[in-house]
């Protein structure tokens, strides 16, 4: 019986070195996709994190501004009773049921910028006295990175036309405005993640039980 020697059949080393060559080669475009791919991911992910970081802040001042209550107290000189709230075009200070960290009672509001730092946050409690001692005491945080924003306050005249204010006094007035508008501008204009971001807010409870506001507000409902 005659055995025939079967030929072996292998890989040389030349194509050993060209497919690991090729697969070398694949892994790292591969990679390279995976980085681009997850590097973009990250990139949006932070754009959104940053929008939603900034939807919440705003959304959390329209809910305190909507809680702005007609807080009265006593001032120690002429021992009248006065209602508080500061506004001018570029502060705003107040009075809100609302507060962020869901406690019981009121809470005093204070917003401000500071140039190329941001939209800056104090909260105290608000007791039966004048709150701006403690609102001075107060650390401030930085809660809106990269933004400036300016206040107007709608007043009504005599003849009940209403009118955009720049400044609201509550100790003049006696009442607090029937609205109040918010415009938070970024410093950075240009930049892809950045745009205006506006508040426009009606005081439903802007006038005290007792205490009357002066000649000439009303308090009528808006238009």
């Amino acid at each position: 019986m005659i055995y025939q020697r079967q030929k072996q059949q292998g890989f040389t080393l030349v194509e050993v070195v060209l497919a690991l060559s090729l697969t070398t080669l694949l892994l790292a475009l591969l990679s390279t996709g995976v980085y681009v791919v997850a590097d973009d991911w990250n990139r949006n992910s932070d754009v959104l994190d940053a929008s939603l970081d900034q939807s919440l802040a705003v959304l959390q001042i329209d809910r305190a501004l909507q809680g702005a209550f007609p807080h009265s107290y006593t001032d120690q000189e002429s021992l009248a009773r006065l209602i508080y709230f500061q506004g001018f075009d570029d502060y705003i200070s107040w009075v809100s049921a609302v507060s962020p960290q869901r406690d019981a009672g009121l809470t005093v509001w204070e917003l401000f910028s500071v140039q190329d730092e941001g939209v800056y946050l104090k909260l105290v409690p608000a007791y039966s006295d004048d709150p701006r001692q403690r609102l001075e005491e107060a650390e401030p945080r930085l809660f809106l990175p990269g933004y400036e924003v300016s206040f107007s306050y709608l007043y009504q005249e005599l003849d009940e036309s209403k009118v955009w204010r720049e400044d609201w006094d509550g100790a003049e007035f006696l009442s607090l405005p029937l609205a109040i508008y918010v415009n938070f501008t970024p410093f950075d204009v240009t930049a892809d993640d950045s745009e205006a971001l506006e508040v426009l807010v009606r005081v439903r409870n802007n006038q005290h039980r007792s205490i009357r506001p002066n000649v000439g507000l009303f308090g009528g409902a808006l238009n």
